[in-house]
Formats: structure tokens, sequence, C-alpha cells
């Protein structure tokens, strides 16, 4: 079985009122003036986990970006692979909005190793009901099932394939390789049953690739 590979939270801050200037940049709605902002080691669980504080707290995602290359070329020793920000009405929104974050990253999400190492990974992961930042990623209706799928430029495209033949299940959003991880993937949509199914297929063909990767 591979082995789980958590992701982890390298830096995290509180601003409980934004100059106005950052909250032109992000766009910020009315009475939005408190943000909340981490880094961590692994960009799609952070995606994961910020949509999951939008059905927590009364907060929105205003910024989230991967970093290119990926947490082994990381700019400083807090940087990791990705950034978040989340905005909320208040200090105690965002906090919560935070520990919701906190938990995906430290108990629900995760990717898979496929080496000893953890140098070969994938991530299969169903989002039972969507937040408004996935949802809407994925142009879907708020609260409906996604398939997160993710895995190295090769594993992705076979294994979308497979994914997509196992179940079901519609692909809302490509990420076509190279990401600015160098990974690839795609966001399924159908009921919850099928985007299992789908990931299920989508792990079971990259780890076939991992076992036996000149055969074709």
């Amino acid at each position: 079985m591979p082995e789980k590979i958590r992701a982890e939270i390298l830096a995290v801050r509180i601003i409980p009122h934004v100059d106005e200037s950052l909250a032109i940049e992000y766009q910020l709605k009315p009475g939005y003036r408190s943000l909340g902002m981490l880094t961590t080691t692994i960009d799609d669980v952070g995606y994961t986990a910020l949509d999951e504080a939008t059905k927590q707290a009364d907060v929105e995602v205003v910024y989230a970006r991967s970093f290119y290359a990926g947490a082994s070329h990381a700019s400083g020793p807090l940087s990791g692979e990705f950034i978040g920000v989340i905005a909320g009405s208040n200090p105690d929104e965002v906090r919560s909005g935070l520990e919701a974050i906190a938990h995906t990253i430290h108990y629900e999400a995760f990717f898979e190793s496929l080496n000893e190492n953890q140098s070969h990974a994938l991530y299969a992961h169903v989002v039972a009901r969507t937040g408004s930042y996935l949802s809407k990623l994925a142009g879907i209706n708020e609260g409906e099932p996604i398939a997160y799928l993710i895995a190295p430029p090769l594993e992705a495209m076979y294994g979308l394939d497979a994914a997509l033949k196992a179940a079901d299940v519609r692909l809302m959003k490509f990420f076509g390789p190279p990401s600015e991880t160098n990974f690839g993937g795609g966001l399924l949509t159908g009921k919850q049953a099928a985007c299992q199914a789908a990931a299920d297929a989508f792990r079971a063909s990259i780890i076939e690739i991992a076992n036996k990767p000149l055969l074709y």
C-alpha cells in the first residue's frame, strides 16, 4: 500500500485589519478586511484545505498560488510549495478558517508515495461536498462532490483516462502538465461513489506504471 505523505504548514499569520491598498489588490468584498495567510509544503493539499475553510467559517479564498518547481526549490525555509490567503469579516472567523485548514492538512488530505524515498507520488482525494473555492474552480454547484486527481505528467494523463472510463464522472478542470510544480491532473465530478471509483482507478493505474514503467 502507498504510504501517506502529509503536508506541513510552514508559516501562518492573521492580519486583523488589512491596509486599504492590499484590500484593493485582493479585491476584498465590503466588510471583509481580516486576512489569514499560510504557506505549506504541498500545494494540492493546500488548495483542498482552503476549500474546507469556506465550509467551516464565514471566509472566502482571495489568493492561492503554487510556487514554481515545488518545495524542493523553495525561495526560503518558510516558502514551501504554496501560499494561500483567506479573508473574513473579523479575526475570529479567519482564525476558524485557519483551524479548518490545519485540520484538513494534518488529518484529511494527503499524497501517496509510490517509492521508498517518496520522490514518486500521487494525489487521489475525494471531496464529498465542495466549498465555494473548489466548486468555482471546477465550474460546479457548491456542495457537489469532486475527485481531485494529481500525479507526475505521464502518469496523470494515463490515470485521468482510466478514471474517466471507470465511472460516470465528468472532467471539469484539466491541469495539463507541466503545472508550476511539474505535475498534472484534473477535477472530476459525479456522484460521490462515482468520484471514489474514479479516484481508485486513477490510483491503480499509476501504481501499475510505477511498477512497470516501460511495459506498453
